[in-house]
Protein backbone atom coordinates (compact mmCIF):
# COMPACT_ATOMS: atom_id res chain seq x y z
CA UNK A 1 0.00 0.00 0.00
CA UNK A 2 1.37 3.67 -0.79
CA UNK A 3 1.84 5.98 1.79
CA UNK A 4 -1.40 7.51 2.57
CA UNK A 5 -2.81 10.59 0.34
CA UNK A 6 -5.03 12.43 2.24
CA UNK A 7 -7.78 15.17 0.90
CA UNK A 8 -10.85 16.94 1.21
CA UNK A 9 -12.93 17.55 -1.68
CA UNK A 10 -16.60 19.49 -1.93
CA UNK A 11 -19.45 18.64 -4.54
CA UNK A 12 -21.84 21.87 -5.13
CA UNK A 13 -25.10 20.41 -5.17
CA UNK A 14 -27.21 22.81 -6.44
CA UNK A 15 -30.82 23.80 -8.50
CA UNK A 16 -31.03 26.27 -11.04
CA UNK A 17 -32.85 29.36 -11.85
CA UNK A 18 -33.69 31.27 -15.14
CA UNK A 19 -31.58 34.33 -13.41
CA UNK A 20 -27.70 33.47 -14.77
CA UNK A 21 -26.38 35.80 -11.77
CA UNK A 22 -28.24 34.55 -9.14
CA UNK A 23 -27.09 31.05 -10.25
CA UNK A 24 -23.49 32.20 -9.97
CA UNK A 25 -23.88 34.12 -6.81
CA UNK A 26 -25.30 30.90 -5.38
CA UNK A 27 -22.51 28.70 -6.27
CA UNK A 28 -19.77 31.40 -5.60
CA UNK A 29 -20.86 31.14 -1.77
CA UNK A 30 -21.95 27.59 -1.91
CA UNK A 31 -17.94 27.24 -3.02
CA UNK A 32 -16.75 29.16 0.49
CA UNK A 33 -19.23 27.05 2.55
CA UNK A 34 -16.90 24.44 1.07
CA UNK A 35 -13.54 25.63 1.37
CA UNK A 36 -14.88 26.49 4.59
CA UNK A 37 -15.48 22.95 5.76
CA UNK A 38 -12.44 22.01 4.57
CA UNK A 39 -12.78 20.88 1.02
CA UNK A 40 -9.40 21.65 -0.85
CA UNK A 41 -10.93 20.46 -4.83
CA UNK A 42 -14.42 21.67 -5.44
CA UNK A 43 -16.49 20.59 -8.40
CA UNK A 44 -19.86 22.34 -9.35
CA UNK A 45 -22.51 20.16 -11.72
CA UNK A 46 -22.29 20.35 -15.58
CA UNK A 47 -23.61 23.38 -16.67
CA UNK A 48 -23.70 25.33 -13.41
CA UNK A 49 -24.85 28.81 -14.21
CA UNK A 50 -28.29 27.94 -16.48
CA UNK A 51 -31.06 25.94 -16.39
CA UNK A 52 -30.31 22.39 -18.82
CA UNK A 53 -31.41 23.97 -21.73
CA UNK A 54 -30.45 20.71 -23.99
CA UNK A 55 -33.83 19.48 -23.10
CA UNK A 56 -35.62 21.96 -25.72
CA UNK A 57 -33.96 21.05 -28.93
CA UNK A 58 -32.91 23.70 -31.61
CA UNK A 59 -33.47 26.13 -29.82
CA UNK A 60 -31.51 29.86 -29.15
CA UNK A 61 -29.72 29.83 -25.90
CA UNK A 62 -26.71 31.34 -27.22
CA UNK A 63 -27.02 34.54 -24.88
CA UNK A 64 -26.20 32.32 -21.54
CA UNK A 65 -22.73 31.05 -23.19
CA UNK A 66 -19.79 32.65 -22.33
CA UNK A 67 -15.96 32.85 -23.15
CA UNK A 68 -13.14 31.25 -20.85
CA UNK A 69 -11.93 33.75 -19.84
CA UNK A 70 -14.76 35.13 -18.64
CA UNK A 71 -17.39 35.91 -16.26
CA UNK A 72 -17.38 32.60 -14.07
CA UNK A 73 -13.60 32.01 -14.47
CA UNK A 74 -13.52 36.03 -13.39
CA UNK A 75 -15.45 34.88 -10.32
CA UNK A 76 -13.84 31.53 -9.14
CA UNK A 77 -10.07 32.37 -10.08
CA UNK A 78 -10.67 35.09 -7.33
CA UNK A 79 -12.12 32.73 -4.98
CA UNK A 80 -9.51 29.78 -5.57
CA UNK A 81 -6.99 32.02 -5.10
CA UNK A 82 -8.51 34.20 -1.67
CA UNK A 83 -9.57 30.08 -0.44
CA UNK A 84 -6.38 28.31 -1.91
CA UNK A 85 -8.75 25.90 -3.68
CA UNK A 86 -9.16 24.25 -6.70
CA UNK A 87 -12.51 24.69 -8.34
CA UNK A 88 -13.93 22.66 -11.31
CA UNK A 89 -16.63 25.24 -12.85
CA UNK A 90 -18.70 23.61 -16.18
CA UNK A 91 -19.83 25.99 -18.21
CA UNK A 92 -21.61 27.09 -21.33
CA UNK A 93 -18.70 27.87 -23.70
CA UNK A 94 -18.39 30.13 -26.68
CA UNK A 95 -15.47 30.43 -28.81
CA UNK A 96 -15.87 32.01 -31.60
CA UNK A 97 -19.44 30.95 -33.97
CA UNK A 98 -18.02 27.71 -31.94
CA UNK A 99 -20.22 26.04 -28.31
CA UNK A 100 -18.80 23.25 -26.48
CA UNK A 101 -19.87 21.95 -22.68
CA UNK A 102 -17.01 22.56 -21.05
CA UNK A 103 -15.41 22.75 -17.60
CA UNK A 104 -13.11 25.66 -16.40
CA UNK A 105 -10.42 24.38 -13.96
CA UNK A 106 -8.70 26.88 -11.78
CA UNK A 107 -5.89 26.07 -9.42
CA UNK A 108 -5.30 27.27 -6.21
CA UNK A 109 -3.41 30.20 -6.94
CA UNK A 110 -6.10 31.39 -9.42
CA UNK A 111 -4.41 30.26 -12.44
CA UNK A 112 -6.96 28.81 -15.05
CA UNK A 113 -5.77 25.27 -16.34
CA UNK A 114 -6.26 23.70 -19.31
CA UNK A 115 -9.66 23.39 -20.42
CA UNK A 116 -11.66 19.95 -20.77
CA UNK A 117 -14.53 19.72 -23.45
CA UNK A 118 -17.11 17.35 -23.25
CA UNK A 119 -16.25 14.71 -26.21
CA UNK A 120 -19.63 12.24 -26.07
CA UNK A 121 -22.12 14.62 -27.09
CA UNK A 122 -25.66 12.70 -26.74
CA UNK A 123 -28.79 13.46 -28.72
CA UNK A 124 -31.93 11.59 -27.17
CA UNK A 125 -35.04 12.67 -25.94
CA UNK A 126 -34.92 15.85 -23.71
CA UNK A 127 -31.25 15.74 -24.45
CA UNK A 128 -30.47 17.56 -27.46
CA UNK A 129 -27.02 18.19 -26.69
CA UNK A 130 -25.91 17.64 -30.57
CA UNK A 131 -28.41 20.50 -31.25
CA UNK A 132 -26.28 23.11 -29.07
CA UNK A 133 -22.47 21.42 -28.58
CA UNK A 134 -19.70 20.69 -30.84
CA UNK A 135 -17.84 17.22 -29.54
CA UNK A 136 -14.56 18.53 -27.49
CA UNK A 137 -11.58 18.99 -29.58
CA UNK A 138 -8.83 19.22 -26.55
CA UNK A 139 -9.36 15.53 -25.68
CA UNK A 140 -8.92 13.98 -22.07
CA UNK A 141 -7.09 16.32 -19.77
CA UNK A 142 -5.17 15.53 -16.55
CA UNK A 143 -4.84 17.95 -13.92
CA UNK A 144 -1.79 18.17 -11.28
CA UNK A 145 -2.14 20.09 -8.34
CA UNK A 146 -0.80 20.52 -4.78
CA UNK A 147 -3.76 18.17 -3.74
CA UNK A 148 -3.69 15.75 -6.03
CA UNK A 149 -3.47 15.11 -10.05
CA UNK A 150 -7.68 14.20 -10.94
CA UNK A 151 -9.68 14.48 -14.48
CA UNK A 152 -12.59 16.05 -15.24
CA UNK A 153 -15.25 13.88 -17.22
CA UNK A 154 -18.74 15.66 -18.14
CA UNK A 155 -22.16 13.98 -18.09
CA UNK A 156 -22.47 11.57 -20.52
CA UNK A 157 -18.85 10.76 -20.80
CA UNK A 158 -19.48 8.57 -17.83
CA UNK A 159 -20.84 6.07 -19.38
CA UNK A 160 -17.81 5.35 -21.81
CA UNK A 161 -15.51 3.33 -19.87
CA UNK A 162 -12.71 4.35 -22.17
CA UNK A 163 -12.76 7.96 -21.04
CA UNK A 164 -12.10 6.64 -17.85
CA UNK A 165 -9.55 4.32 -18.75
CA UNK A 166 -7.70 6.55 -20.81
CA UNK A 167 -7.46 9.45 -18.11
CA UNK A 168 -6.01 6.82 -15.14
CA UNK A 169 -3.51 5.66 -17.92
CA UNK A 170 -2.87 9.41 -17.92
CA UNK A 171 -2.18 9.80 -14.46
CA UNK A 172 -5.31 10.69 -12.68
CA UNK A 173 -6.49 9.35 -9.11
CA UNK A 174 -9.74 10.95 -9.07
CA UNK A 175 -12.35 11.19 -11.79
CA UNK A 176 -14.95 13.82 -11.16
CA UNK A 177 -17.96 14.03 -13.30
CA UNK A 178 -19.93 16.98 -13.56
CA UNK A 179 -23.48 15.61 -14.29
CA UNK A 180 -26.87 16.74 -15.15
CA UNK A 181 -29.58 13.55 -15.78
CA UNK A 182 -32.53 13.31 -13.96
CA UNK A 183 -36.29 11.18 -14.60
CA UNK A 184 -38.53 12.37 -17.24
CA UNK A 185 -41.35 14.35 -15.33
CA UNK A 186 -43.81 12.13 -13.24
CA UNK A 187 -41.91 9.42 -14.09
CA UNK A 188 -39.26 7.71 -12.00
CA UNK A 189 -37.45 4.81 -13.11
CA UNK A 190 -35.24 4.03 -9.99
CA UNK A 191 -33.74 1.32 -12.78
CA UNK A 192 -31.85 4.93 -14.50
CA UNK A 193 -30.35 6.19 -11.52
CA UNK A 194 -29.22 3.01 -10.43
CA UNK A 195 -27.59 1.91 -13.74
CA UNK A 196 -25.93 5.84 -13.64
CA UNK A 197 -24.59 4.78 -10.35
CA UNK A 198 -23.38 1.31 -11.30
CA UNK A 199 -21.53 2.19 -14.63
CA UNK A 200 -19.44 5.41 -12.24
CA UNK A 201 -18.58 2.90 -9.72
CA UNK A 202 -17.43 -0.04 -12.16
CA UNK A 203 -15.13 3.09 -13.43
CA UNK A 204 -13.52 3.10 -10.01
CA UNK A 205 -13.05 -0.54 -9.52
CA UNK A 206 -11.71 -1.57 -13.46
CA UNK A 207 -9.28 1.36 -12.90
CA UNK A 208 -8.51 1.66 -8.99
CA UNK A 209 -9.11 5.39 -8.74
CA UNK A 210 -11.70 7.42 -6.63
CA UNK A 211 -14.55 8.73 -8.29
CA UNK A 212 -16.55 11.85 -7.61
CA UNK A 213 -19.83 12.39 -9.35
CA UNK A 214 -22.28 16.04 -8.75
CA UNK A 215 -25.89 16.33 -9.84
CA UNK A 216 -28.13 19.11 -10.19
CA UNK A 217 -31.47 18.76 -8.54
CA UNK A 218 -35.00 20.39 -8.95
CA UNK A 219 -37.29 20.46 -11.75
CA UNK A 220 -36.75 22.15 -14.81
CA UNK A 221 -39.36 21.56 -17.39
CA UNK A 222 -39.57 17.90 -18.34
CA UNK A 223 -36.82 16.99 -16.22
CA UNK A 224 -36.89 16.25 -12.53
CA UNK A 225 -32.96 16.21 -11.85
CA UNK A 226 -32.55 13.12 -8.94
CA UNK A 227 -29.41 14.87 -7.39
CA UNK A 228 -27.27 11.87 -5.42
CA UNK A 229 -23.94 13.18 -6.03
CA UNK A 230 -21.88 10.83 -4.46
CA UNK A 231 -17.78 9.85 -4.32
CA UNK A 232 -16.92 6.53 -4.53
CA UNK A 233 -13.51 5.19 -3.24
CA UNK A 234 -11.35 3.25 -5.71
CA UNK A 235 -13.03 -0.27 -5.01
CA UNK A 236 -16.37 1.24 -6.38
CA UNK A 237 -17.66 1.38 -2.30
CA UNK A 238 -19.49 4.43 -1.58
CA UNK A 239 -18.11 7.01 0.76
CA UNK A 240 -21.00 9.69 1.21
CA UNK A 241 -23.72 10.61 -0.76
CA UNK A 242 -26.46 13.22 -1.05
CA UNK A 243 -30.02 13.01 -1.28
CA UNK A 244 -32.57 13.30 -4.35
CA UNK A 245 -33.92 16.22 -3.98
CA UNK A 246 -32.37 18.87 -1.29
CA UNK A 247 -29.13 21.05 -2.43
CA UNK A 248 -26.12 20.34 -0.41
CA UNK A 249 -22.81 21.00 0.14
CA UNK A 250 -20.79 17.06 -0.19
CA UNK A 251 -18.05 17.45 1.94
CA UNK A 252 -15.85 13.87 1.90
CA UNK A 253 -12.42 12.85 3.08
CA UNK A 254 -10.42 10.67 0.54
CA UNK A 255 -7.13 8.47 1.26
CA UNK A 256 -5.81 8.52 -2.04
CA UNK A 257 -2.80 5.50 -0.72
CA UNK A 258 -5.59 3.37 -0.89
CA UNK A 259 -5.46 3.77 -5.67
CA UNK A 260 -2.08 1.63 -5.33
CA UNK A 261 -3.14 -1.67 -3.44
CA UNK A 262 -6.05 -1.94 -5.73
CA UNK A 263 -4.58 -1.59 -8.88
CA UNK A 264 -1.50 -3.90 -7.88
CA UNK A 265 -3.95 -6.30 -5.70
CA UNK A 266 -6.39 -6.76 -8.99
CA UNK A 267 -3.66 -6.14 -11.54
CA UNK A 268 -6.45 -4.56 -13.68
CA UNK A 269 -3.87 -1.71 -15.11
CA UNK A 270 -0.91 -4.34 -15.54
CA UNK A 271 -2.07 -7.09 -16.83
CA UNK A 272 -4.26 -5.38 -20.18
CA UNK A 273 -3.73 -7.13 -23.35
CA UNK A 274 -3.76 -3.69 -25.66
CA UNK A 275 -2.43 -6.02 -28.45
CA UNK A 276 -6.12 -7.50 -28.46
CA UNK A 277 -7.92 -4.18 -28.35
CA UNK A 278 -7.65 -2.40 -32.07
CA UNK A 279 -11.19 -2.77 -32.64
CA UNK A 280 -11.71 -0.34 -29.86
CA UNK A 281 -9.97 2.07 -32.23
CA UNK A 282 -12.37 1.52 -35.77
Amino acid sequence: MQKNRKLTIGLIQAAASDNVAANMKKNGLMTKEAAKKGAQIICLHELYRTKYFPQWGKKDFTAQSETIPGESTKLFSKLAQKLKVVIIAPIFEKEGSNFYNSAAVINANGKLMNTYRKIHIPRDPLFYEKDYFKPGNFGYQVYKTKYATFSVLICYDQWFPEAARIAVLNGADILFYPTAIGWFKNKPEEEWREAWETIQRSHAIANGVHVACVNRVGLEGNLNFWGSSFVCDSFGKIIKKASEDKEEILVVNLDLGKNKGIQDGWGFLKNRRPDTYGLLSK
